[in-house]
């Protein structure tokens, strides 16, 4: 196992040293860093970026070829760590505790230092992992500066005597936007503000599902594994790629081989629909981008979609547009002339 010690008080120095320590291609743009390794010891890219309130966001999207430790040095009480792992696992602890523990693909863990000064966060030898780290500063200076680092202070400091660590139950919706952040293209400050705005809004999700499982003693994804999720997450890729699919319900979880009932709990979770309701909003959103970013006629994109009639199309469009899909394209027109 090789162990990494990070001991740095700002996102720069913490990519130097590990720069120094794992090797690999180091850049930097504005207040962006990005560590690109393909070595011995692994194959990956690390992303990090501060923003304002005394935030970092860093990005792992890596896989190790042997077991690695990362030995992150941190003040007590001024920093609380929001860990999800969208694929893959990964193990943390406090100053090597053998009380550890795994973050699982679509889980949140949240750590923050009250008696010792150290994190431990460890990737096991030929897991491919994509994970991100959101660290608030809660000190007294930022605490006292920012209402938001206050109340995260508050939750999960406060009070506390001994190191606080948690981990959550799972929760693919922040997969999503997780999945939203990384395809952003943008440059400059608009690129800021949009990592800025959805990484607030990953925050939110952690501290809701934080806050669902303290008041409840029931695991709120029900009776669905790790894996079960990550089908039902693959079978909305799917669903995203191919809107036409007129494939029922049973089809469809025969496909990833769970059961309909489960699949439908899935959706549920994951987008707070069923899966027939979940097609019927793909399919309107990509007949928007049809109509607006083609030729095609109304009647061509209704049948390419898959939907069963003109009607049931234009009446669930103008639903979702305020308008039918003939007024939006001529709009589109008619600002394209303007």
């Amino acid at each position: 196992m090789k162990t990494i010690e990070i001991k740095a008080n700002n996102l720069q120095f913490m990519f130097h040293a590990l720069n120094n320590e794992v090797g690999g291609t180091f850049t930097t743009n504005r207040r962006e860093v990005e560590l690109k390794i393909d070595n011995e010891l692994g194959v990956g890219i690390i992303r990090g970026i501060e923003l304002e309130r005394h935030t970092v966001f860093i990005e792992f999207d890596v896989k190790f070829k042997e077991d690695v430790t990362f030995v992150v040095e941190s003040s007590k009480r001024s920093v609380v760590n929001f860990l999800y792992c969208s694929e893959g696992k990964l193990k943390h602890s406090f100053n090597n505790d053998r009380n550890s523990n795994i973050v699982e693909t679509f889980q949140t863990g949240i750590s923050a230092n009250i008696e010792t000064s150290e994190n431990h966060i460890s990737f096991f030898k030929d897991i491919y992992v994509n994970s991100t780290i959101i660290s608030v500063n809660t000190s007294e200076k930022s605490s006292a500066k920012h209402h938001i680092n206050n109340m995260v202070s508050e939750l999960f400091i406060s009070g506390n005597t001994a190191d606080y660590s948690y981990v959550g139950s799972y929760n693919l919706k922040i997969a999503e936007n997780i999945k939203q952040l990384k395809a952003i293209k943008q440059d400059g400050v608009v690129r800021t503000l949009l990592i800025q705005g959805l990484v607030n809004f990953i925050l939110a999700m952690e501290i809701e599902q934080h806050s669902m499982d303290v008041k409840s003693s029931q695991n709120p994804t029900g009776s669905l594994t790790s894996f079960e999720l990550k089908q039902v997450k693959e079978l909305s890729d799917f669903i995203n790629n191919f809107p036409e699919t007129n494939l029922s319900v049973t089809e469809l979880a025969a496909k990833i081989s769970i059961s309909p009932a489960k699949v439908q709990e899935g959706f549920k979770l994951m987008h707070g629909k069923t899966l027939n309701n979940f097609i019927r909003s793909v399919r309107v959103k990509k007949s928007e981008e049809l109509i607006k970013n083609t030729d095609l006629n109304i009647s061509e994109i209704v049948y390419s979609l898959g939907f069963s009639s003109r009607s049931y199309f234009s009446k669930i469009f103008k639903a979702q547009y305020n308008c039918s899909p003939i007024e939006y394209k001529q709009n589109i027109k008619l600002a394209a002339t303007a």
